[in-house]
């Protein structure tokens, strides 16, 4: 067990895997470090692994006021730094993917690369009115998760959230019992985030100047406002891949993990190598495509 103290709160990490490259994995909301139990030790074979319980989650300290996304960022920036592994590829899902998008706005320096999959960045698409009716069904399944979490009943918040909003119905019971405890014990950071009213945000003109290499990913399973977050998202970014996952949803790293391991791998090593992108020269970058 390892832990760092960063902005006064204890953040628990663990590392694999021997490369002088690493790769920093950020887990969703409601999750902790072993969403990514799947992946972790096929990444270990290429990269130094870092994967931490975000602040709130499982090992790491519950802080006692209110959060926001800007200090998880600041949060995860810490991390790499304490750890002297910048710059570093950053992996992010969900809400650990809006974590590291927000991050790349306020310290690029820190990354090789940025590789996520469907941030939760809806105010994104509150001015098309194509979206207006979708976001406000969300907001409606979100709001009734939160009255259950204000009212201290977290086993019932949490069931909704996996049914009526990341993953579908039936999707709870299907979920292994220590999975379902995980969502449990860590509801009560979900409604932290829910009120902080810059969560489902992102300023972009300041990702317009993130210039790392960028893979942005979206399942073909997913409800609708993930993918076309992805696609904002992607427009914005100067050198953004984009990659369906066919078959999978909104969490590939679990339901499909070898083909994950494979779509990000190749990416990563693209990054790498020199002929495509050396470290240090921004001037040289791999053509943005699609994988």
């Amino acid at each position: 067990m390892s832990t760092i103290t960063v902005h006064g709160t204890q953040l628990f990490y663990e590392i694999s895997g021997a490369s002088d490259v690493a790769v920093v994995l950020v887990h969703g909301s409601w999750g902790d470090h072993h969403n990514w139990d799947a992946v972790a030790p096929a990444f270990g074979r290429s990269f130094r692994v870092v994967a931490y319980d975000r602040r709130g989650h499982s090992q790491s300290a519950r802080p006692t006021s209110q959060g926001s996304l800007h200090e998880d960022a600041a949060d995860l920036a810490a991390l790499i730094e304490a750890l002297g592994i910048a710059p570093a590829h950053v992996v992010g899902n969900s809400g650990g993917a809006a974590v590291a998008l927000t991050l790349a706005t306020e310290r690029p320096e820190l990354f090789r690369s940025l590789v996520v999959h469907e941030p939760p960045l809806f105010a994104l698409l509150a001015a098309d009115p194509a979206f207006e009716a979708p976001l406000a069904a969300l907001g409606q399944r979100v709001a009734a998760v939160v009255d259950l979490l204000r009212a201290g009943d977290a086993a019932a918040g949490a069931r909704p959230f996996v049914e009526a909003i990341a993953f579908g119905p039936g999707a709870w019971d299907a979920l292994p019992d220590a999975s379902r405890q995980t969502f449990i014990a860590n509801a009560p950071t979900f409604l932290d985030e829910m009120q902080d009213p810059e969560w489902a945000s992102i300023d972009l003109t300041a990702l317009r100047r993130f210039t790392r290499p960028a893979l942005l990913s979206r399942g073909e399973q997913s409800p609708p406002l993930f993918p076309a977050v992805v696609v904002r998202l992607a427009r914005a970014l100067p050198h953004a891949s984009q990659h369906l996952f066919t078959g999978a949803g909104h969490v590939p790293h679990q339901t499909i993990p070898d083909r994950y391991v494979e779509v990000v791998t190749a990416f990563l090593s693209r990054v790498d190598a020199p002929a495509d992108y050396p470290v240090g020269d921004p001037d040289r970058r791999p053509t943005p495509a699609t994988y």
